[in-house]
């Protein structure tokens, strides 16, 4: 193709036509450009095209990850509040005379659930790689990769309360039940050995117990309303998951 081109240069400079000469050279300078524009804007089709299947392999992954996070926080949620309605339960019947409980088992039960204590710890492998790799641009969507880059501040505002609760329970409230509790997979023996001396439920130290208790979970459980920070949390995952759903990209 070269050589065709400088045939036509030669032909017309043996012909003294230098006027169609210049103006062939021109055209030849504008088609030289255009095709390396053309080349240009081609390869820049191909990185914008391989840019964005990868951006759709991280958002469908981010998707997933997010999807079991949701499911995570309302599985704990669902313990933390089969909990509370145990300190309810016993906090209801404060001070408690143990000459008239009239039904040990149930106590023994709400002493039992109302032990356990959940942190929500959710998979942050994904926006991880994204934050720490600086590689957040390659997501396109301006709202989606703002909430990502606040998640894990928001993460960390929610878990404040249950970390809180969580020290409380495993440095105070759990060695209050070692001395006075049966730890055991069958509720019903938590106050059933004859070891234990049932007058510590009518004492300040087990009124104190059950209240601190109801307080932990409550605060944990009361910031799903209004501008808490469970409310928060759960809109910012079901806004993410929105907007990386895939069926959003076909």
């Amino acid at each position: 193709m070269i050589q065709f081109f400088r045939k036509i240069r030669q032909r017309l400079l043996n012909e003294n036509k230098f006027t169609k000469y210049l103006l062939y050279a021109i055209g030849e300078i504008f088609l030289v450009v255009i095709g390396i524009l053309l080349a240009l804007q081609i390869n820049n089709w191909n990185d914008l095209r391989k840019q964005k299947q990868k951006e759709e392999f991280i958002l469908r992954d981010l998707h997933q990850e997010f999807v079991f996070n949701k499911k995570l926080l309302d599985s704990i949620m669902t313990y933390h509040k089969r909990t509370i309605k145990s300190a309810e339960y016993l906090k209801s019947r404060l001070p408690i005379d143990v000459n008239r409980i009239d039904n040990l088992d149930s106590l023994s039960y709400h002493l039992f659930t109302v032990s356990f204590a959940y942190t929500y710890n959710p998979s942050t492998g994904i926006i991880n790689s994204l934050l720490n790799n600086s590689t957040i641009e390659i997501i396109s969507n301006n709202e989606l990769r703002q909430l990502l880059i606040g998640w894990k501040d928001i993460l960390s505002d929610y878990q404040e309360e249950e970390i809180r609760a969580s020290e409380n329970y495993l440095n105070h409230l759990k060695p209050f039940e070692k001395e006075h509790f049966k730890y055991s997979l069958d509720y019903k023996e938590v106050l059933s050995d004859p070891r234990i001396d049932l007058t510590f439920l009518e004492t300040l130290a087990f009124d104190n117990y059950v209240l601190d208790r109801h307080n932990d979970l409550n605060n944990i459980i009361n910031s799903a309303t209004g501008t808490g920070e469970l409310n928060h949390i759960t809109k910012t995952m079901d806004l993410i998951i929105q907007l990386s759903d895939p069926k959003s990209l076909d």
